[in-house]
């Protein structure tokens, strides 16, 4: 038994370490970039829009939209990306120009690896939301990832500094 654990671990360690990621510069030459996993993609988005220390307000919301939230939340952890997905279209026609639950659909639609969607729902939710602050990095952070996959380098650099701009320095307080 352990004999076979200890074979299995072996398989396993020698199988990390063939995943190293190596960069070729396909990017720069137009072809399409291989995406990581629908939930990395999924991590590097909502990593980026906790980077800043501004603040954030959110505004009063329809107890029906944020039971579906809450729904399409459990959902995501147990890894039913189609089923938040369903969940927020549900609250989408309650609110549908909520900048928050349009970002949330254009990730997910990362995670279905439907760039065009997740492109166009992040630019809505840009078009609604705030310019700055986290929201703003998510919507970005989405804009480059789509734009990497479809192997649109220009467009996927373009992104990736309009990331910076969504993140004002605090005042300086003496």
């Amino acid at each position: 038994m352990s004999r076979t654990v200890a074979v299995m671990c072996f398989a396993v360690v020698g199988l990390v370490g063939c995943t190293g990621s190596t960069s070729s510069g396909s990017a720069e030459r137009g072809n399409a970039v291989r995406p990581g996993s629908g939930p990395t993609l999924l991590q590097q988005v909502r990593t980026a829009g906790q980077m800043g220390d501004e603040l954030d307000v959110q505004p009063l919301r329809d107890p029906r939209v944020e039971d579906l939230r809450a729904s399409a939340t459990l959902a995501e952890a147990r890894g039913d990306f189609t089923g938040a997905s369903k969940l927020l279209a549900q609250a989408a026609v309650l609110t549908p120009e909520d900048p928050d639950l349009l970002q949330w659909q254009a990730e997910l639609a990362l995670v279905a690896r439907d760039w065009t969607q997740a492109e166009q729902l992040a630019t809505r939710s840009f078009d609604k939301g705030p310019k700055l602050g986290g929201l703003c990095r998510r919507n970005w952070t989405t804009l480059q990832l789509a734009a990497e996959a479809r192997g649109n380098a220009a467009q996927a650099t373009q992104a990736q500094q309009r990331v910076a701009g969504c993140t004002v320095a605090p005042p300086i307080r003496m």
